[in-house]
């Protein structure tokens, strides 16, 4: 509702309102910015839930590739382990190995060397007995030997005995 006057070519209007509409519309505005205002909380709350919810979802993803990578560390060691335990076995079984050989050698040598010794000590009697055998005067006397043989030296001892 408006009165409308005209003074010298000018024009003035001149409104009266209405007091129930202006109180009205106060309340109406009022209402529509609580509403506003809800609908933001809601909007504010929904979105913290929702990045509350993402921030799980991550966590948890992390949290198993974080145990997947420890599953697969751990795997990897123990092979790591394996495969070193077998190639201190494997060194350790070629070390026996090639100790065995070279006693197994050592004693084969010493072995010859006793045996060269020994074949020594028996030509040596065969020759004794053989000019023994040709002396005229076989009954007069009676060889005993005795003979010990080691890897450094030759004992060798021979008594004439008279009966």
């Amino acid at each position: 509702m408006g009165i409308r006057f005209c003074v010298n070519g000018n024009l003035i209007l001149i409104e009266i309102e209405d007091i129930e509409e202006t109180v009205e519309w106060k309340m109406r505005e009022k209402e529509r910015k609580k509403v506003c205002r809800n609908s933001m909380k809601r909007e504010r709350a929904a979105t913290e839930i929702q990045a509350w919810w993402r921030g799980t979802l991550v966590r948890r993803t992390l949290l198993h590739a974080a145990l997947r990578a420890w599953i697969i560390q751990g795997w990897w060691r123990l092979t790591l382990a394996r495969l070193l335990e077998r190639k201190k076995r494997a060194a350790l079984i070629a070390y026996a190995k090639k100790e065995r050989a070279v006693v197994k050698l050592q004693s084969l040598v010493r072995m010859w060397r006793i045996h060269w010794r020994y074949c020594q000590v028996l030509n040596a009697i065969y020759v004794i007995q053989g000019h023994w055998q040709r002396q005229t005067c076989q009954s007069c006397a009676f060889l005993h030997g005795h003979c010990v043989v080691t890897t450094t030296h030759l004992q060798f001892h021979i008594e004439i005995t008279n009966p």
